[in-house]
């Protein structure tokens, strides 16, 4: 860990656990901090950590029941907001698919707000691979699409949002190609009650992860 004298006088309980466990810790200077962290305005601690992602096999091996796919998703803070998102909804994992943002980009890390840490991500691996291992686990895969034929509150109204799910969200400014949308079981639109023409990603995310995770703890069976 490297801290600034000053947020080490802020935050002595944490940087003090930190020592605790063993981590060395560095003091320096507010110009080194900047140079470390590479932000506008450091928060004046910053921890080197390895690696946190897990194979697509490992996830798959956690049974999950709910899960998101991220294809081509580039903008690093709706990324990390929709891990921190699919975190808050209970979500057993978050797949950074073909050519989405690295899941450890500074403000995409920052933008998780810590949930970087708590869910199971995966990267490296296209949406066809990722298709595949979900559906042989027993998740119908759902496609983010504004174009889509069925809506949001049918799906739900049919029961089809109880069953294990794994969403597939595509990029902000051209959602996902024809290629992707048919490696989906059905494609799903959010629907727009007022005039807005969309909803950015992140927010359509979490628009389909909590109707999901409210279907799932209204199932019969289902756990408190």
């Amino acid at each position: 860990m490297y801290v600034t004298a000053a947020a080490r006088s802020r935050h002595e309980a944490l940087v003090g656990a930190v020592a605790g466990t063993g981590v060395p810790v560095h003091e320096v200077s507010g110009a080194v901090m900047a140079e470390l962290a590479g932000t506008v305005t450091p928060q004046g601690l910053l921890a080197v950590c390895g690696f946190v992602d897990v194979s697509l096999a490992d996830l798959i091996s956690r049974a999950p029941s709910l899960v998101v796919v991220l294809a081509n998703v580039r903008d690093p803070g709706n990324a990390g907001t929709v891990l921190r998102t699919a975190d808050a909804a209970g979500a057993h994992g978050v797949i950074f698919a073909d050519a989405s943002v690295d899941p450890y980009n500074g403000k995409c890390v920052r933008s998780s707000a810590g949930s970087l840490f708590h869910v199971p991500i995966v990267a490296g691996v296209t949406v066809a691979e990722a298709a595949t291992a979900l559906r042989g686990a027993g998740l119908t895969l759902l496609a983010a699409d504004g174009g889509a034929r069925l809506g949001l509150d049918e799906l739900d109204q049919a029961g089809g949002l109880a069953r294990p799910t794994a969403w597939l969200f595509g990029n902000e400014a051209w959602g996902l190609p024809g290629g992707l949308l048919s490696l989906a079981d059905e494609a799903v639109a959010v629907p727009i009650y007022g005039q807005a023409e969309s909803l950015n990603l992140a927010a359509a995310a979490a628009v389909c992860l909590y109707a999901s995770a409210r279907a799932h703890r209204a199932a019969p069976g289902a756990g408190s």
